[in-house]
């Protein structure tokens, strides 16, 4: 077999992944169990193939911050009993786990400790047994919707490696897509497991607040916003995940999810618009694709109506400042909260001028913090109120855009801007807490990128959630990046 990576020329899109007629094939990670639980291939050879998988795409993907290939080849003791028994995987850059160095993908942390913790997430994800193998690149503390860096140490999309995969959670998101592993941990503080998915043509699920547990830096925020999940290629590999995490833990305050394996046999009432608020909303691509997937919807008999989002006028305002407030305290306090190895100086420009941001405004905080705590009943309202199911939204304004367009080293305002009019539908579900989960539902011919489809439920509703997406992945199968 072939040492490199399959790139592919067309349109001058370069498109770079690592599936080839290895064990690995196109398979997903419950297909992978299946087959190590059966003993038809072993899980060595799984962990081989896919470090030759990392190998042959990461220097052009620049995906993998660290990695644990040789301590796993190594490894001797017997496989976690859990479903995933064998399947490797890859933590986002912001996980503690015993032993390894955890960076949050900031230079602040350059020379930071091993961890002496494993965060309860990650101990709620091995118990599955996944494989941990390394970790993916995240930009800074999570704070922007693409995966640059100031030194141009970006992570790329593989679909085209000259436009972003998304973010923060680019790096699990490029590897999924890209064929090296099936299904990747991700986390989301203002739609970073739903942006990237839908950069990458992947399945992402943000869940409701409390579903899984948290990592250690979720609980010390003041307000909370973020979560955890992961990243698939595969409707079912989502499910299966969570169905297995509600094993090790169950919040008894969400409905559980369970088994979700058959796809939705209700008629939904699905609300859409491809607008948000503040005249912010999808371009005409990605409203084109919107109603494919509509008609798509109508097709399997459900109903879909127009809406207007009752959203706050001044949520984006809010939401900036509980953005700014995480900067400004790890910006601050970064030895206190991640170790004494932090340096404040190198901490990124964006970083440093939404600390700046906060301390200019900090007068508003005891507002924000009060109207924010209020998202959670006007979201469960709005599905009351327009009598609807589920909403239905483009994930992100549009198809990614090309590297540099979030470039970090940009003006605050026109970064700030840029990265607010692009995610302008995925933070009201960090806000209210309510789940949702972005589906590779449209594609943009002339870029020859993915473009993901936003569906919004209201709070515990993930496996309405699943089983609708089930049965879109059965009457759409997502385009392939094999295909041409």
């Amino acid at each position: 077999m072939s040492s490199q990576p399959n790139n592919h020329n067309s349109k001058n899109v370069t498109k770079i992944h690592a599936f080839t007629d290895d064990i690995l094939g196109d398979l997903d990670a419950s297909d992978l169990a299946n087959l190590i639980r059966s003993k038809a291939i072993s899980s060595q050879e799984v962990l081989s193939a896919t470090i030759d998988r990392a190998n042959k795409v990461d220097g052009l993907l620049n995906a993998v911050v660290s990695n644990r290939y040789q301590e796993q080849l190594n490894q001797t003791s017997e496989l976690n009993k859990g479903f995933f028994a064998g399947v490797p995987t890859y933590f986002k850059d912001l996980t503690n786990i015993l032993g390894i160095p955890t960076y949050f993908g900031s230079k602040a942390l350059k020379n930071v400790s091993a961890s002496k913790i494993t965060d309860p997430i990650a101990e709620q994800i091995l118990n599955q047994g996944f494989v941990h193998i390394g970790n993916s690149s995240m930009s800074e503390f999570g704070f922007t919707c693409s995966t640059e860096s100031e030194d141009y140490h970006d992570t790329r999309n593989p679909w085209n490696i000259n436009h972003t995969p998304g973010g923060s959670s680019g790096g699990s998101a490029a590897l999924v897509a890209a064929g090296v592993v099936p299904i990747a941990h991700a986390a989301d503080g203002g739609g970073s497991i739903r942006i990237p998915a839908a950069a990458c043509g992947l399945v992402g699920l943000k869940p409701s607040r409390g579903r899984l547990l948290n990592s250690k830096l979720f609980e010390k925020q003041p307000v909370h916003i973020a979560v955890d999940g992961v990243i698939s290629r595969t409707v079912r590999d989502t499910a299966k995940f969570y169905a297995e995490a509600e094993k090790h833990y169950k919040n008894k305050k969400l409905p559980a999810i369970g088994s979700v394996d058959q796809p939705t046999k209700k008629s939904l009432t699905i609300g859409f618009t491809a607008d948000s608020i503040n005249n912010l909303g999808g371009d005409e691509v990605s409203r084109n694709e919107m109603e494919k997937t509509l008609k798509l919807l109508e097709s399997l008999g459900h109903t879909v109506k127009p809406v207007q989002l009752s959203i706050t006028d001044t949520f984006v305002d809010d939401f900036s400042l509980v953005w700014a407030m995480n900067a400004f305290f790890m910006h601050r306090f970064g030895k206190m909260l991640f170790d004494r190895s932090f340096v404040n100086a190198e901490v990124s420009q964006l970083t440093k001028e939404l600390s700046k941001y906060y301390t200019k405004n900090i007068h508003k905080t005891p507002f924000v913090a009060g109207r924010m705590k209020k998202t959670k009943h006007q979201y469960a309202a709005m599905f009351n109120d327009l009598n609807v199911d589920l909403f239905l939204t483009p994930t992100v304004a549009s198809s990614a855009p090309e590297i540099g367009y979030f470039d970090m080293n940009l003006e605050f305002e026109q970064l700030f801007n840029r990265i607010i009019s692009w995610t302008c539908f995925t933070p009201y579900s960090n806000a209210s807490g309510g789940p949702s989960i972005s589906l590779p539902l449209g594609f943009d011919k002339d870029k020859q990128l993915p473009i993901g489809m936003l569906f919004w439920a209201n709070h515990g509703q993930e496996k309405l959630l699943l089983e609708l997406a089930l049965q879109l992945e059965e009457a759409n199968p997502w385009k392939k990046i094999t295909e041409d």
